[in-house]
Order: C-alpha cells, then structure tokens, then sequence
C-alpha cells in the first residue's frame, strides 16, 4: 500500500493497525465535455486472508479485513471443519507483512483439529471470493503477461460500448442473475460477450473466446458488469488488455495491481460518467484546467 493514497476511514478493532477503507485520486469524466473534475473517492480494501489451522495453511480467501474473527468462525463452520463455536478455542489476528495480507491462526479443540487435518481438503468450483487452491499468501496470482499496445481509446467508445451492453445480455434478460464480461472494439461497437453466475467465470470466458479468435489485445478494451476486483485486474492483464473499464467500484487491491501494470481502469461506469482510476494518460479526455 502507498502511504501517500491511505486514509483509514473505518475502525478495525480486530486488527487497528490494518486499514479497511482507503481514499484515492480519481477523474469524473463526462461523456459531454464538460472539464474533468479531480477528486478522491473512498475505496473498500481488499487483502488477501490466510487461514490457518493447527499451523497449516488452509485456504486464502480476498475479504476486506474487517470482523476478522467473526469471519474465522462463519467461514470455520460452513466449510465443515467445525459443527459448533466451541470447537475453535481461540483466534489470533496477524498482519504479514511480507506478503501483504493477514493471517488468521485458529486455535481448534485437539479432537476436531485431528479430523480437519485428516480430512482432505475440495474447494474446486467455487464462485465466491476465494482464490481457488491457493493455500498460502506467497502463492497469490499475479501475471507476468507484458501490456502490449498502446492504442488510445475516447470517453465516446466506452460509453458506446457501455449502452450496447444491455442488450446483448441475453441471459441477463431473461434470469437477472449473472454477470457479463465484453470485449469492445476501439469505436466502442461490441466485439464478443460471455456471459455466468460467477464474474470470474464470465470474464474467463470471454477471454477464451478472443484468444481462440486470435484477437489483439491494442485493438479494443474489455468491460464487465461486475465489481472491479484484483482478480478481474489480473486475468485481464493475462489477456493483454490495457483497458478495463467496470461498472461497479474497484477495490484498492486492484488499482494497485492496475498501477503496477500500467493499466487503464475506470469504474462506476455509467450513462453519464465514469471515474478514472489509473492510466488517464490513455484515454482522449476533454481538455482540463
């Protein structure tokens, strides 16, 4: 985290050192060339949470660390490895500062630690905000994938393609219950949609369809319907993509890793402005004061 961008502006009594909400600089861009207005907006943070029983790792699951503790427990229980709350006997809440995240020891009862640990553990196709058969902070995906291209792209294409969006939502439509990945050429027309339940999935799919197509990551940028979360930052910085443009809020989590691959994100997209985030310097803005 860059002290220069953090204002803890809600109290973690788990863990007072750690942030949960950070302020930001941001650029509201109208689409009708009204001047960009500079501000700053106050973010949730996103961490990645280790989990660890009878000194194993478990599992990493992406929360804003808040109510660590009571996560501990919840997540404790629905994942089978307790049946009741006194089974944990104790939780302690670490910062790890070499990884950038927190550490959740959980104390269980000597009987039900034997079960856990004999019983094999099946976390695969989850749709939640876990990162899938990651057991460790050290091993937290990041690509290595070089952003290629630097095509400019105009405040009248994302909203071209932002209003082409609801219409070739065809599942959407009909169940209003899944997100939508898309992938916009430069004039902002729609050059693929894919569409799940999961964000991640939709946004996994929709790449697998442009790298079958053999697609140039510089000839268009990707929108989803979805919070901007680090993952979704990552896989399309796989991709090649030096777009990404969200409807809902980013997390501080991803503008980092947007930053540390000179990413242009803009999120809270909508009918008549988006924020940018990072990489302004990509976008053909109205002229600013």
């Amino acid at each position: 985290m860059r002290p220069s961008d953090q204002t803890s502006l809600t109290a973690n009594e788990d863990h007072p050192a750690v942030e949960t909400a950070r302020r930001v600089p941001t650029l509201v861009v109208a689409y009708d060339d009204q001047e960009p207005r500079s501000g700053t907006r106050p973010l949730a943070v996103e961490m990645p949470v280790n989990l660890i029983y009878g000194a194993v790792p478990y599992a990493v699951m992406m929360t804003t660390p808040a109510d660590l503790v009571d996560f501990a427990y919840g997540f404790s229980l629905t994942e089978g490895i307790i049946a009741t709350a006194d089974e944990i006997r104790s939780v302690q809440v670490e910062a790890d500062t070499t990884a950038g995240g927190m550490r959740l020891l959980v104390d269980l009862v000597p009987g039900r630690l034997r079960e856990h640990l004999a019983r094999k553990r099946a976390m695969s196709g989850r749709t939640g905000c876990g990162v899938c058969g990651i057991d460790d902070l050290a091993s937290l995906p990041k690509t290595d994938a070089p952003l290629h291209g630097a095509s400019r792209v105009t405040i009248a294409a994302i909203q071209r393609a932002l209003m082409a969006m609801g219409d070739a939502q065809v599942l959407n439509a009909e169940t209003r219950a899944v997100h939508a990945a898309a992938w916009a050429n430069l004039d902002g027309s729609l050059g693929a949609l894919r569409e799940d339940v999961g964000r991640h999935n939709g946004l996994d799919k929709l790449i697998g369809a442009l790298i079958r197509r053999k697609t140039n990551p510089a000839d268009g940028f990707v929108v989803i319907t979805s919070r901007c979360s680090f993952e979704m930052v990552e896989k399309s910085a796989s991709l090649g993509a030096t777009v990404l443009v969200a409807i809902s809020a980013p997390t501080s989590l991803a503008i980092d890793r947007a930053r540390l691959h000179g990413m242009t994100l803009c999120a809270i997209a909508r009918s008549d402005t988006l924020t940018v985030f990072t990489g302004r310097e990509r976008l053909d803005l109205p002229a600013q004061p």
